[in-house]
């Protein structure tokens, strides 16, 4: 005899339990693909926006290593008071070290080895090594007081990007499509492009950008900067757009048959992923074609900007997605990683790095989608004041700090021209206004309409959310 509950456990997963539920009968029973895809187009999680929205896209740019917050906008003149003095005690306060610098016996502290300069209308000290950020810093709001518990790069990247720092939670661009839904029924939700510097170039996995234990169709799609810009594009040799679409029909219909079989609700999301990539075959390839854009953008953005794959190239990709209105565009910088030769290693990545990212908030800014576009500059945590081995008089390296760190916002009614946040003359510890890396998941969210504490899903027993059990709080003081 069969047992009547295992074969029911068989049919339904549990999270056929917990998303049917959600949907409710009505959405099981649609048999039509066109209603299903309809239905998603229509906007994510019904319950949502919660309240009116200011942004409808985010533009992340992700400096990949950990940008040395005391070398960029950190600035404190007496730091040139005290460099090569050994950073107290008092200060350090038994701070966990990572295994780089836990041999260390002495922790000689070390100023910044370039110029500031105050700019803008606020008087914001910025390095020389950002002119032109410099010239949009009327634009931005600088948070100064960011910090982290993790002092390793996976962990701290996983955790800013998925809001824990144990891998298998969605990431951010995820949760926002899943909640939001889709404005582009032609272009994925959320798209990921990755470029590379000199510096030490930490490994970027693909669960950074999954879906975790959402739908799979919300998870992030890596563009590619040669060959075909998603893996397997192109129709093989022998293929025309009528035969494919005919073979797509069979697939959904198996597929269909299958999901009556075992109620898998992943099963829809693979259908609807075959359709995305159908339609991608025209959209993809039409927005990666630079060859429309002006001479006048590539010298906005820089002449690396003709360059596939470049910081600068994968920015103007992020402004015709955004004019597209993708929800989430993320655009991941390697080689931020400044354990030695730094000083050299930071010219180089702002130079790759920052007249693209100042031409992108002007070139938004000028298009109108500024006001309703978020866009965030930063990376997993900061660099310490004391140098990692030995200082000499024209190199040194920093280690990873989490303690304190620097990012910034422009857009979607962030303040124009802010600074939040203090450290102390060590640039080591918080001493005023500090964001954690779940406060700023939570002020992310409520840009775009939704309150991080009623956003959930149910999976393992509890109501996950992006923001964790711990408390969140939304940073109201830089917005307007």
């Amino acid at each position: 005899m069969t047992d009547p509950l295992l074969d029911h456990r068989r049919l339904v997963t549990r999270r056929a339990l917990f998303r049917d539920g959600a949907r409710g009968l009505g959405a099981i029973a649609l048999s039509s693909l066109i209603g299903r895809e309809a239905s998603a187009a229509a906007g994510g999680r019904p319950e949502l926006p919660h309240f009116l929205p200011r942004a409808k896209r985010v533009i992340w740019l992700f400096m990949s290593g950990g940008p040395s917050h005391i070398d960029l906008f950190d600035y404190k003149p007496a730091l040139r008071d005290i460099h090569g003095q050994e950073l107290p005690e008092s200060i350090r306060q038994g701070q966990r070290l990572t295994t780089m610098t836990s041999g260390q016996t002495s922790f000689p502290c070390v100023a910044p080895m370039f110029e500031f300069a105050r700019r803008g209308a606020h008087g914001t000290w910025v390095s020389e090594l950002l002119p032109h950020v410099a010239g949009v810093v009327d634009d931005i709001t600088i948070v100064k007081s960011m910090h982290t518990e993790a002092i390793n790069h996976d962990p701290a990247i996983t955790f800013i990007n998925t809001g824990q720092q144990q891998p298998g939670k969605p990431s951010l661009g995820a949760w926002l499509s899943y909640g939001l839904g889709s404005m582009n029924r032609n272009l994925p939700d959320y798209v990921v492009m990755i470029s590379r510097g000199n510096g030490n170039l930490q490994a970027l996995y693909a669960r950074l950008w999954s879906a975790g234990f959402l739908p799979s169709r919300h998870q992030g799609v890596k563009f590619r900067s040669s060959g075909d810009p998603v893996l397997y594009l192109s129709n093989p040799p022998g293929i025309d757009a009528e035969t494919r679409r005919r073979m797509l029909d069979g697939i959904a219909r198996i597929n269909e048959a299958k999901y009556a079989e075992s109620l898998d609700p992943e099963i829809h999301d693979r259908i609807s992923q075959y359709e995305m990539a159908y339609r991608m075959q025209t959209s993809v390839p039409e927005l990666m074609d630079l060859s429309d854009e002006p001479d006048a953008v590539f010298e906005l953005y820089g002449q690396d900007a003709r360059r596939p794959g470049s910081f600068a190239a994968n920015c103007i990709l992020a402004r015709r997605l955004a004019e597209r209105d993708v929800r989430f565009v993320q655009l991941f910088h390697r080689g931020w990683d400044g354990h030695n030769n730094l000083p050299a290693e930071i010219r180089g990545q702002c130079r790759d790095t920052d007249q693209a990212t100042a031409a992108l908030i002007r070139d938004l800014k000028q298009r109108g989608l500024l006001e309703d576009t978020l866009v965030i500059w930063g990376g997993e945590f900061g660099r310490t004041i004391y140098s990692q081995g030995a200082l000499t008089a024209d190199n040194h390296g920093r280690d990873h700090h989490g303690r304190c760190f620097t990012l910034w916002l422009a857009g979607a009614g962030v303040k124009a021209g802010f600074e939040y946040g203090r450290t102390d003359d060590h640039c080591y510890n918080i001493v005023e206004d500090p964001v954690h890396v779940r406060d700023l998941n939570a002020t992310i969210l409520n840009r775009l309409g939704i309150d991080h504490e009623r956003f959930t899903f149910p999976y393992l027993g509890l109501d996950q959310r992006l923001t964790g059990v711990e408390e969140a709080q939304v940073v109201h003081d830089i917005l307007t």
